[in-house]
C-alpha cells in the first residue's frame, strides 16, 4: 500500500491560491478508526468560510477542507469490526467530539481519510460515490428542516429562499418529492429555469423584485405560504413574514444574509406564525437521503465533478455563487 498521498491543504487563510496540491503520509487509523479510500468529496459554502476565515471560528493549521465524504473502507484500528474493510460508505460530517469534517478537523481533499468508526454510513445499492458525496450536509440539513422540524405535508404551499444553492435546491426536491406546490426565489432567469425542471411551481427573481412578498401574495392567491424556508436571515425576514398563511411556520437553518433581522410581531400573532429552528443533521436524515436516491424518489443536483488538482475551482465556483446544485472533487 503507497504510504503517501495527494492532498489539498490550506496553511494560511486567504485567496483561492492558498489552496494548495501537497503530498502528506497516509494516516494511519488509530483504536476505534477506519481508514477510507476517498473517491469523492463534496464542496459546501463553509469551505469558502474556512478558506477566508471567520473571527468568532479560529482554524487550525494546515487544514484539509472538504465535509462531504464517500469512499472504501480500506483498513480499520483495534475495536472496529473487520467487516467494514472494503464496505463503501459514506461519512456522517460531524466528529463524535464535536466539529465538522473540513472545518474542526481534516476533511476530504485528499486520497484518504482515518475517522471515527460512528462517523462509518453504508451506501446502498444503486448509489454511486458521486451521489453520496452530495448528500451529507446539503441535502441532511434539509431533511431534518423540512420533515423532522417543518413537518411538511402533501398539498402545502412551500416558498424557499436561496433555492439555488445546495441546501435551496434540495428544499426544493423534498418539497416536490413530498407533494407540495413550490415557490421558488433565486436571483436569475437562468437559475430560475434550472428551479422549473426541477419541479418549482413558480420563480421569483428577487433581484429584480427585492421586495419578493408581493409576487408570493398574489402567486398565492392572497392567501400566503403554509411553510417558508429562510436561512438567508438579513432583512429578508419581515418580507417572510408577509408571505404567511395563518398558522403558517417559517424554517431556518442559517443566516447567510446578517445574523440579526428585524421582526414584525403583529404577523407573528396575527397570522399565529411559527418560527422553527434547525441545527443541522442526524445520521438518520442522511440515511433517509441515501435511500430516497437509491428508490430514485430524488436525483442529488450535481452540476461539476472535478479533480482534486482543480478543487480551488470548485469553491471559486461557490464564493462566486456560479453554481447550481453540488460541486463534487474526485481525488
Amino acid at each position: 500500500m503507497t504510504t503517501t498521498m495527494r492532498v489539498i491543504a490550506l496553511r494560511e487563510h486567504g485567496g483561492l491560491d492558498q489552496l494548495k496540491l501537497e503530498q502528506w503520509p497516509v494516516p494511519q487509523p488509530a483504536a476505534g478508526q477506519a481508514l477510507v479510500q476517498v473517491k469523492a468529496c463534496g464542496l459546501n459554502y463553509m469551505d469558502v468560510f474556512v478558506l477566508h476565515g471567520m473571527p468568532d471560528l479560529p482554524t487550525t493549521m494546515p487544514r484539509i477542507p472538504g465535509g462531504d465524504v464517500a469512499g472504501i473502507v480500506t483498513d480499520v484500528g483495534e475495536g472496529v469490526p473487520k467487516h467494514w474493510i472494503g464496505k463503501r460508505v459514506v461519512l456522517f460530517p460531524r466528529f463524535p467530539e464535536g466539529g465538522v469534517l473540513g472545518e474542526h478537523g481534516n476533511g476530504g481533499l485528499c486520497e484518504y481519510i482515518a475517522v471515527d468508526q460512528r462517523q462509518l454510513i453504508a451506501i446502498p445499492d444503486g448509489v454511486d460515490f458521486n451521489e453520496a458525496a452530495a448528500l451529507p450536509i446539503a441535502y441532511g440539513t434539509s431533511h431534518r428542516m423540512l420533515f423532522t422540524r417543518g413537518r411538511i405535508q402533501e398539498g402545502e404551499k412551500v416558498l424557499v429562499l436561496g433555492a439555488s444553492g445546495g441546501v435551496g435546491v434540495s428544499c426544493v426536491q423534498f418539497a416536490k418529492m413530498a407533494g407540495a406546490e413550490v415557490i421558488a426565489c433565486t436571483s436569475s432567469e437562468e437559475k430560475g429555469r434550472k428551479l422549473r425542471e426541477l419541479g418549482a411551481d413558480h420563480i421569483v427573481n428577487y433581484a429584480e423584485h427585492p421586495d419578493f412578498s408581493k409576487l408570493v401574495w398574489a402567486a398565492t392567491g392572497k392567501k400566503g405560504v403554509n411553510v417558508a424556508v429562510n436561512f438567508t436571515g438579513g432583512d429578508t425576514w419581515i418580507p417572510t413574514q408577509r408571505c404567511m398563511a395563518v398558522n403558517g411556520r417559517i424554517l431556518t437553518c442559517g443566516s447567510t444574509a446578517g445574523h440579526i433581522c428585524p421582526i414584525d410581531v403583529r404577523y407573528v400573532w396575527h397570522r399565529e406564525i411559527e418560527i422553527i429552528g434547525s441545527r443541522a443533521y442526524l445520521p438518520s436524515d442522511i440515511e433517509a437521503c441515501l435511500d430516497h436516491v437509491a428508490a430514485r424518489r430524488i436525483a442529488p443536483v450535481i452540476e461539476t465533478v472535478l479533480p482534486l488538482e482543480r478543487a480551488a475551482e470548485g469553491v471559486g465556483l461557490l464564493e462566486n455563487r456560479r453554481i447550481f446544485g453540488k460541486v463534487i472533487v474526485n481525488p
